[in-house]
């Protein structure tokens, strides 16, 4: 082959490995959900995303059904998925091959039952939660919609997280309350708290709640994945979700053909790493300062350029 053919033929390999790394001008679709934490992540990558000239689409989205969309690629991009609630779902979209783990945010996920202080002077022997059995405990929790069970204020129906499951399978003397948004939720702790009113509830991290307020989460049987799978696991032999929530990552996922159609977004993506640090004073700035996720986000990208450029570059 000549030294003509050659380089014509390096050429056009050239030109065909950069039109399969061209992005697609097509929309990015990334997934809001209804806590501030997820709107304030998704924002983020949709703005480096923007920065790295793509184009962008926001789509509300329900944090499980989610996978729907995802697997058949009307979805693309879902920044949080939380080991404590999400795992199951996101394992079974991953086990299509039409869906792909992104890897870890950078954040460490905890979700559990949380009440103040206060409360422990009324139910003793917290934060076993065996005390939750007892009688006197219940009613020190209860609410004239529960009594004598204690009520415990659970996150959105969409959330998941097993907590009737849980109350069941222990045999728990409490009644679950969903509460209708995040916001809700968390303004239910705050007034509680303002009248040393009893409460329990779900409460996460990263989030500014537990670092404002001062309680503890209850201390349930350690989860192990068997306890959500094989009844016959832990104290219930008939039942399964006889422990705790799991603790762990938060998840990046993405459709499986992202990485083809927007190289530039996939790896971004992947890239993207946020501490639980950050994340928690930015939604402190949000939820308690008042300041929109679009001034949040903007503030921590000026403050952090060299971070989310090194995702695009």
């Amino acid at each position: 082959m000549s030294a003509l053919r050659i380089t014509a033929s390096i050429l056009a390999l050239a030109t065909c490995s950069a039109a399969v790394a061209q992005d697609s001008s097509d929309p990015v679709k990334l997934t809001l959900h209804d806590w501030t934490g997820q709107l304030i992540t998704t924002q983020l990558m949709g703005e480096v995303l923007e920065e790295a000239g793509l184009s962008v689409e926001y789509v509300q989205a329900d944090y499980l059904a989610q996978f729907a969309g995802l697997e058949t690629g009307d979805l693309h991009v879902a920044m949080e998925m939380w080991e404590t609630t999400g795992r199951d779902a996101m394992d079974a979209a991953t086990a299509t091959g039409n869906v792909v783990n992104v890897g870890p945010t950078g954040m460490k996920a905890k979700e559990e039952w949380w009440y103040p202080t206060y409360m422990k002077e009324r139910c003793p022997g917290l934060p076993n939660w065996e005390a939750l059995k007892e009688p006197a405990c219940a009613e020190a929790f209860s609410t004239a919609e529960t009594a004598p069970k204690g009520r415990y204020l659970g996150g959105p129906v969409t959330w998941g997280g097993f907590d009737d499951e849980r109350v069941e399978a222990l045999d728990l003397p409490f009644e679950v309350i969903h509460a209708g948004t995040d916001a809700a939720l968390f303004a239910e702790l705050e007034s509680a708290i303002q009248r040393e009113a009893p409460v329990l509830l779900w409460v996460y991290a990263p989030h500014w709640a537990p670092a404002k307020y001062d309680g503890e989460w209850v201390e349930f049987p350690e989860y192990t994945a068997e306890c959500y799978t094989d009844p016959a696991w832990g104290m219930n032999a008939d039942m399964a979700y006889d422990c705790g929530k799991p603790f762990g990552e938060i998840w990046k996922v993405a459709w499986a053909g992202v990485e083809d159609k927007w190289p530039t977004a996939y790896s971004a993506v992947d890239a993207f790493t946020i501490s639980n640090d950050d994340m928690g004073a930015m939604i402190t700035e949000v939820d308690l300062n008042g300041k929109s996720v679009d001034d949040v986000v903007a503030d921590w990208m000026s403050a952090n350029e060299d971070t989310w450029k090194a995702w695009i570059n």
